[in-house]
């Protein structure tokens, strides 16, 4: 099966992580492999990679793809939440580096039977773990009007997500809502015709704030980037590739946490607190796709790269 992914930033992240020929490497998001394949082409005969999915496509398509590497890598069906755990069972108490690229592999938008995209009919779905018991139908269909209104609202930032919300629960009185095309029909009659005629799909929002509820994507995000930090050898770097504004926050807010020191209120006259920084932060300001990058892949516009150092 062919598991296609355009890696984003791939060059600029591989960069950042200032690879070590004998170093040990964390590819959180293992997807097609392209930020592994480049960590491996770096590394030495002792160096390691640990390539993380929670898509057991993503693994299948990896070990294929990796095979010339095979004696450097170690490939693991689980989720980077985990990082500490999957680092015990294997043994291992630091590491050198970890890339996380937290998009949608353009494999499970282009595969329209895993229930991504917008723009194909498929089954309501859109788990990254297929051993998830929540799906989007059961959100879709068994939500409150309340809660899909803050889902919709937080997650997507869609200014419509009232409406929507009701639009959905009107609909599945009739009869489930099942498939992707049925849920866009819904958003495209939630949505007045006017602010539908400028700016991305009408369900591009919508979508992606399903897609977040149902992987639990920005739940798990602070916790697992503290857990990153703590098993970041000194001198090994963190690279995190976000591609929408609320996971860039949880980033940057987290990155700025890691790496300050005093964190009393300003009110108070002397330090007691004690606090030390964990990182230093390497580029101020993220780093961006360039111009020729985004003519051969669109879908990383919004791509944001952040980087710290362990100290």
């Amino acid at each position: 099966m062919d598991f296609h992914h355009v890696s984003v930033m791939l060059e600029e992240s591989i960069d950042a992580l200032n690879i070590k020929p004998e170093g040990i490497y964390v590819d959180a998001t293992l997807g097609g492999g392209g930020h592994s394949y480049r960590i491996c082409e770096k590394l030495g005969s002792n160096g390691k990679l640990i390539g993380i999915d929670q898509d057991v496509n993503a693994i299948a398509a990896s070990t294929e793809r990796l095979k010339d590497y095979k004696e450097k890598i170690i490939l693991v069906n689980d989720n980077f939440k985990n990082i500490k755990e999957i680092l015990q069972r294997l043994n291992i108490l630091s590491v050198d580096g970890v890339v996380a690229d937290l998009g949608v592999s353009s494999h499970q938008l282009d595969e329209g039977e895993r229930g991504f995209s917008y723009q194909q009919d498929a089954a309501l779905d859109m788990r990254m773990d297929r051993k998830n018991p929540l799906s989007a139908y059961n959100i879709i269909n068994e939500y409150s009007e309340e809660e899909l209104t803050n889902i919709i609202f937080s997650y997507g930032e869609e200014k419509w997500a009232r409406r929507i919300a009701k639009f959905i629960v009107q609909r599945r009185e009739t009869a489930p809502i099942s498939t992707t095309g049925e849920l866009v029909d819904v958003i495209k009659k939630a949505i007045p015709a006017a602010a539908r005629r400028d700016g991305p799909h009408p369900a591009k929002r919508t979508f992606q704030a399903i897609r977040i509820a149902v992987n639990n994507e920005l739940g798990i995000l602070e916790s697992a980037i503290m857990d990153f930090a703590d098993v970041l050898k000194p001198g090994g770097r963190m690279a995190i590739i976000t591609f929408h504004s609320l996971e860039d926050r949880i980033v940057k807010q987290t990155f700025s946490r890691l790496s300050s020191k005093c964190e009393c209120p300003p009110q108070f006259p002397v330090c007691v607190c004690g606090k030390k920084p964990v990182t230093k932060i390497v580029v101020k300001k993220p780093i961006v796709p360039s111009e020729q990058e985004l003519t051969v892949n669109p879908r990383a516009r919004s791509a944001k790269l952040r980087v710290v150092e362990k100290l």
